[in-house]
């Protein structure tokens, strides 16, 4: 019988720790690595996981948002640092995208990062991976 490993909550932050949340997955996740505008610019590494699998724990009143193009994307960012350590992709408006580089490395057994080329969003939005159901 194939088992999934147990998913448990990881606690994430941002720079000066005003906004904090945690996320839920297993200790073997798989990261996008993102070549678009925003993501180049930043080295943001995506975590995407369902809405049910990310919980705000401070700072709600610290975040302030952007967005651009299409619209889509909430990008969310601390008020006080600037760090954007969550938000609505685009791809997945029915989930979170949680950085990373925001979540402590060794919470996680195995990471595996895959490349998507976002400055050709359009053409290959359809190779990432649906959200995954608990």
């Amino acid at each position: 019988m194939n088992r999934k490993p147990s998913r448990t909550w990881k606690k994430g932050s941002c720079h000066c720790g005003a906004v904090t949340f945690e996320v839920r997955t297993g200790p073997e996740v798989e990261l996008v690595d993102c070549n678009c505008s925003m993501c180049h610019r930043t080295g943001y590494l995506h975590l995407i996981v369902p809405k049910s699998d990310f919980r705000l724990l401070t700072g709600k009143r610290k975040l302030t948002s952007y967005t651009f193009n299409t619209k889509t994307a909430k990008h969310t960012f601390c008020s006080v640092c600037g760090v954007k350590s969550f938000y609505v992709p685009r791809s997945h408006p029915d989930g979170w995208s949680v950085n990373f580089r925001c979540l402590d490395p060794k919470d996680f057994a195995s990471v595996i990062t895959i490349e998507f080329d976002g400055q050709n969003w359009e053409n290959n939005v359809t190779k990432l991976s649906p959200l995954e159901s608990a």
